[in-house]
């Protein structure tokens, strides 16, 4: 454990969490803190939308509070239980949105003023680019799809992944090599 320049330890997840299940809100803003942008991407790379991952980040951590109780730790981490309430929630919210993507999609094609302009053509590159490879994913078995989500683009560990998910690290080793496999391959057929 590293020690901050005061000399004293950095808090952690398992030091902030305790402090959660007294319900102390200044413990959670802290996880919320420290985990935002790792769970915001990781939503991001499951929906390929900025809205959706919003969305569905801000679910993470309400979720995360209502079930301040059950939190698995991992390493004295909960990112990687973070990680996996966030795959729920975007299961989730694409099972109930499913009758709004018309809509939202014909929301998308609208363009904003010149001013913006250049940024939004990097997040429609970004969307586009994170669909085509999203449309690849959907085609892997539910697991790979998982520990490709978690390991490949979120950067657990295996053996986090493997905690979280009750399995073997073997096990969550071998899904993510098919998974690429099977990626590398599906994308070779895919160029012209």
């Amino acid at each position: 454990m590293q020690a901050h320049r005061s000399g004293v330890a950095p808090p952690t997840d398992e030091a902030d969490w305790d402090a959660v299940r007294s319900g102390d809100q200044s413990g959670f803003e802290a996880v919320f803190e420290r985990h935002l942008t790792a769970v915001y991407q990781h939503c991001f790379r499951l929906t390929a939308s900025w809205s959706a991952a919003e969305d569905a980040t801000q679910s993470t951590f309400l979720v995360a509070w209502r079930k301040r109780d059950h939190v698995r730790l991992v390493d004295r981490s909960c990112l990687p239980w973070l990680l996996v309430i966030a795959t729920n929630e975007v299961r989730n919210q694409q099972r109930s949105l499913r009758r709004w993507t018309a809509a939202r999609d014909r929301a998308r094609l609208e363009t904003p003023g010149d001013d913006l302009a250049e940024e939004v053509a990097e997040r429609v590159d970004d969307v586009r680019r994170m669909r085509a490879l999203l449309d690849l994913v959907r085609r892997l078995p539910r697991a790979e799809q998982e520990v490709l989500a978690l390991c490949g683009w979120s950067g657990l560990s295996y053996r986090d992944a493997a905690a979280v998910l009750g399995l073997a690290e073997a096990s969550v080793r071998s899904r993510v090599s098919r998974a690429r496999a099977r990626l590398a391959a599906m994308s070779e057929q895919e160029q012209p």
